[in-house]
Formats: C-alpha cells, sequence, structure tokens
C-alpha cells in the first residue's frame, strides 16, 4: 500500500505532510525555507523516486528553484539561478508560478512558467532552464496587461500524446497553445469573456485563472476564467461555458480527474470584491458530466461561515484510485479527501497563507 506525500507552499515555507493510505494522521514536517514565499512546486514522478522541485521568493536573495532527490530531507540549490531572464531582455525574474514536468515521451524536460509573464524550458530535469524565445517574442506579449496578482505564466500543459504540443496560460493574456515545440505560439481564447475589457470579446487579453485537461480524453480541457467557467472538447480551440449549477462563476483553481473522465473540481468564490468562498461556505463542487452540472462536496468540511478562499495551486490530486483530492486556503487550512473527495478530513491547521499544494504515491 503507497504512502501519500503531500508538498504544501506557503507565503512562510514549505511543510511536507506524509501518510499511510487508509491511515489516520498526517506527519507533517517544516518549513522549508522558513520565510520564503512557496508559489510554485512540481513533483517529478518520472524518477524514482519522485523528484521536488520548489520555486521560492526570498525576500533577500530573490527567486529560486530547488529540486531534492529524497522527498524533501536535503535539497540542491545551483549556484547559478536556474531561470533567469538573458541579458538582452532587459528583465529580471520576479516569481516563479508554475513548475510542470512533461510527460514520459520527453525525459528531463520541465515548464517553468514565471513573472514576467513567460515560458522557460529545462532537459536537465530542472536543474537548469532556457527561455522559450517565440512566446517571449510574440508580438501580443507587449499588451498583456498584469492581473491583480502579477503577470505570471501559471498554467503549463504538455498534451500527453505530442511532446510538442503544449498549452499554456497566462494573467492576463489568456490561453496560448504551440504546435511545433514552442517555434510559434497562437491565442486561443475563442467564447472565453474578458467583461474587463469594452467590446466582444477578444482574441487576447482575457483574465485566465487556471486551465486543466481531462485525463481520458486530452481534447477536453477545463478553464476557469476571471467570471466564467469554461469547457473546450477542441482542446482549446473553442470554449464554451460550463458553470451549471455553481453558485458563483468566480474562481481561481480547477483540477481534472487523474482518472476518470469529464470529472472536475472546482472551489467557487462570490463574484463581488470580497472573493470570499460562494455563500461563505467551504465547499469543493465536482462535475461528473463535464461541466453541465456541478454538485457541492462538502461532509466533513467546516459548517460555519466560512472565508478561506483557495488559490489557483491550492488544489491537486494524488493520482490513485480511489483518488485522494486535497485543497489548501488563506487561512492556514488543509484538507484532504482520500475517496475521490466523497468526504473531507483536516491535514492542517493555522498554517501560513497556502498558495499551492501537490500531492503524489510514494514506495
Amino acid at each position: 500500500m503507497n504512502d501519500v506525500l503531500l508538498a504544501i507552499g506557503t507565503r512562510k515555507g514549505l511543510f511536507l505532510g506524509r501518510r499511510g493510505r487508509g491511515a489516520g494522521g498526517w506527519e507533517l514536517t517544516g518549513p522549508h525555507f522558513p520565510m520564503q514565499a512557496v508559489y510554485s512546486v512540481g513533483i517529478d514522478t518520472r524518477t524514482s523516486p519522485p523528484r521536488l522541485l520548489v520555486g521560492a521568493d526570498s525576500p533577500h536573495w530573490g527567486p529560486s528553484v530547488f529540486t531534492s532527490d529524497d522527498l524533501g530531507a536535503t535539497w540542491d540549490e545551483p549556484a547559478r539561478p536556474a531561470v533567469r531572464f538573458p541579458e538582452h531582455t532587459g528583465t529580471s525574474l520576479e516569481r516563479v508560478w508554475q513548475l510542470q514536468p512533461a510527460g514520459p515521451e520527453a525525459p528531463g524536460v520541465v515548464y517553468a512558467g514565471t513573472e514576467p509573464g513567460a515560458l522557460f524550458r529545462s532537459e536537465d530535469g530542472g536543474r537548469s532552464f532556457s527561455l522559450v524565445d517565440a512566446l517571449w517574442e510574440h508580438p501580443q506579449r507587449k499588451h498583456w496587461a498584469a492581473g491583480y496578482g502579477g503577470q505570471a505564466v501559471h498554467t503549463v500543459l504538455p498534451d500527453p500524446r505530442d511532446a510538442d504540443a503544449v498549452t499554456v496560460a497566462v494573467s492576463t493574456g489568456g490561453v496560448y497553445r504551440t504546435h511545433d515545440g514552442g517555434r510559434s505560439w497562437a491565442p486561443s481564447n475563442t467564447g472565453v469573456r474578458a467583461d474587463f475589457l469594452p467590446g466582444p470579446s477578444p482574441e487576447f487579453g482575457q483574465c485566465v485563472h487556471k486551465v486543466a485537461r481531462d485525463t481520458a480524453d486530452p481534447d477536453l480541457l477545463y478553464l476557469q476564467n476571471h467570471g466564467g467557467v469554461y469547457r473546450s472538447r477542441d482542446a482549446g480551440a473553442s470554449w464554451q461555458p460550463a458553470d451549471g449549477g455553481l453558485p458563483a462563476d468566480f474562481g481561481f483553481p480547477v483540477l481534472a480527474h487523474p482518472h476518470r473522465g469529464g470529472v472536475a473540481y472546482l472551489f467557487p468564490l462570490s463574484a463581488d470584491d470580497s472573493r470570499f468562498p460562494a455563500d461563505r461556505r467551504c465547499r469543493l463542487y465536482r462535475t461528473e458530466d463535464a461541466g453541465a452540472s456541478w454538485s457541492p462536496l462538502d461532509a466533513g468540511l467546516p459548517e460555519d461561515d466560512h472565508y478561506g478562499a483557495v488559490l489557483r495551486d491550492a488544489l491537486c490530486s494524488d493520482g490513485l484510485d480511489p483518488a485522494g483530492i486535497y485543497f489548501g486556503n488563506r487561512n492556514g487550512e488543509v484538507f484532504a479527501g482520500a475517496d475521490d473527495g466523497e468526504s473531507w478530513s483536516t491535514v492542517a491547521r493555522h498554517l501560513p497563507d497556502v498558495l499551492c499544494v501537490r500531492a503524489t504515491a510514494v514506495e
């Protein structure tokens, strides 16, 4: 029986949780990288044990990427920054928002999404990265705005069928796709609203918060927008509303089930400026029909008025069957649903502001 490793990135360090599958209680260690904001964690399951990759921000030394090949017992940081903008860009790195290993067809390849909005590619498992020039030099990039949280490439989705096909999302720029290994990029936002801009929906400039790919059907994508939940059945070429039954269509994360096609999760927030959980309830919502309808999952979650928003990378699964679903919030609470989210238990309380969570099964 596998254990589960849970990585919790917070505004003041990384916490690692470990528990046996089906056992009670989590063994929590940390903080690793104390006083550093951990916005991104990647888990590369192509290695054994899985390699952990962490994007941390030091208020003194700046942003860096750390790796661990022993499940967090020790950490490596390269002497030279793993992610940095070439001198000719006149730009410096502010934050690593996403660390995403590619699939088994591209061994060693890891992508990093950054602020300012750019994509970097590593071929040595995340120890060093190179700027993907074609996206940085795209003529539309200079028109991307900075969202409330900053301008960032926060979603990177390699296509499991084609190593040259990658989808990214940037706030505030929208969804872009490449089919030639990053040599060219095209916006892919048809049908997605941008209510904060005048006129009809533009070709680009949408404030996309997160995109997830269905595991059973890689052409099926889910998108949480700044106002609007969407699905695409053509790998992002076009989008249709998919918010039936939700109490609000604003939110940050969206997660596809690791095994069950047409199943996805999100955490809706009120559309007003408070950005509190919809109806002041701590409830995850699940669709089992590819976004045609959504139902709440709250068994074991707090029943009182709740104010902890869930950020774009603070919702994940562990890949097991049934899947463990995990989320953390800005109250410093982390919850686990080991039965596809049917019921919930508390992993941790009173942590710093939770920015991201990632989980995997380990021997």
